[in-house]
């Protein structure tokens, strides 16, 4: 018998957290972007599991995973792939590079230089490689996991922000929990290789189209759109996000929805996943980041500020 969306979603998450201990918000909201067709931003500091999150995830899913370790002298065609000329036959032929996989890890992202990573800047957001004139498209479901530390900043270059608003998300994974932290210790050989997948490939892209289905009020369309829009206004916002943050946002409280077993979405989803899909979109003032704020810090104070209108029917 076939699996519903919520059945699925949550299979995955068990099975992920055999490895992953006590984070299961973090597995969630990283299932989230994956079946909003989004790509996940990993950030946090060093050992919390972030590349461990990510293989889980790629592990309990049949597809096509690989892995790319961004290096400073890591070049864009090793990503995209390159076009090479066959003497023996005297056409030119494509070769794909890691991108063209289902699931990609992009480990330490923001160790390359700004040239590789504008490299991933056409196939995050058009799906799809354009290699000496000729567009070659990747597999669906596709997409791209990159992790960074949050503190080691030698040798790094920050991600412009044309990348950062391309993931749909961005998630920090934190330290685990006492009890968490002891189980971890206790089943140090368990590995992401231990898992075995539990969906395919083509059932993560049912289930992404069958969340597009979830049901949303004219009056949530509404509060969604101001919120975002509410980001652009603030003292100490220099961008807010754009519609495209607008229509992430809308993607995943769907998904969030479906994940629940509900048919039509609520304005707790909106203020459940504003943080994480909106947060990394925002550049703050340089005297609101000399002072600590941070994006999350304005994500929270525009939910305390803006609401559904009265009377609205959901």
């Amino acid at each position: 018998m076939r699996m519903t969306f919520a059945e699925t979603f949550h299979t995955l998450a068990d099975n992920i957290e055999h490895v992953v201990k006590g984070k299961r918000d973090t597995i969630e909201l990283a299932l989230t972007c994956l079946f909003s067709e989004g790509h996940l931003l990993i950030e946090d500091v060093p050992g919390t599991g972030k590349t461990t999150l990510a293989r889980c995830l790629a592990a309990s899913i049949e597809a096509d995973f690989a892995r790319v370790q961004f290096t400073p002298d890591l070049l864009p065609s090793d990503i995209t792939g390159v076009t090479v000329y066959r003497q023996n036959t005297g056409v030119f032929e494509f070769l794909p590079g890691p991108v063209f996989a289902n699931i990609v890890l992009g480990d330490e992202i923001n160790r390359a230089s700004p040239k590789t990573q504008s490299a991933l800047l056409e196939v995050m957001e058009e799906r799809r490689v354009t290699a000496d004139g000729t567009t070659h498209p990747v597999p669906r479901p596709f997409m791209v996991l990159a992790t960074q530390n949050s503190v080691d900043m030698g040798g790094t270059y920050p991600l412009p922000e044309a990348q950062l608003d391309r993931f749909l998300m961005r998630i920090t994974v934190g330290y685990p929990d006492h009890a968490s932290e002891v189980t971890v210790v206790k089943g140090a050989g368990t590995t992401p290789e231990s898992l075995a997948p539990v969906a395919t490939a083509r059932e993560v892209a049912e289930l992404i189209e069958a969340a597009a289905d979830v049901q949303v009020a004219d009056a949530l369309y509404d509060y969604l759109v101001r919120v975002v829009a509410a980001t652009r206004s603030l003292p100490d916002v220099r961008l807010g996000a754009s519609p495209r943050g607008s229509v992430a946002l809308l993607r995943a409280v769907r998904v969030r929805a479906a994940s629940q077993s509900r048919p039509y979405a609520f304005p707790e989803d909106v203020k459940a996943l504003a943080g994480p899909v909106l947060a990394h979109r925002l550049i703050l003032t340089p005297e609101a980041e000399l002072s600590g704020r941070t994006g999350t810090d304005v994500i929270e104070e525009v939910l305390a500020t803006v609401e559904l209108n009265s009377g609205a029917r959901l």
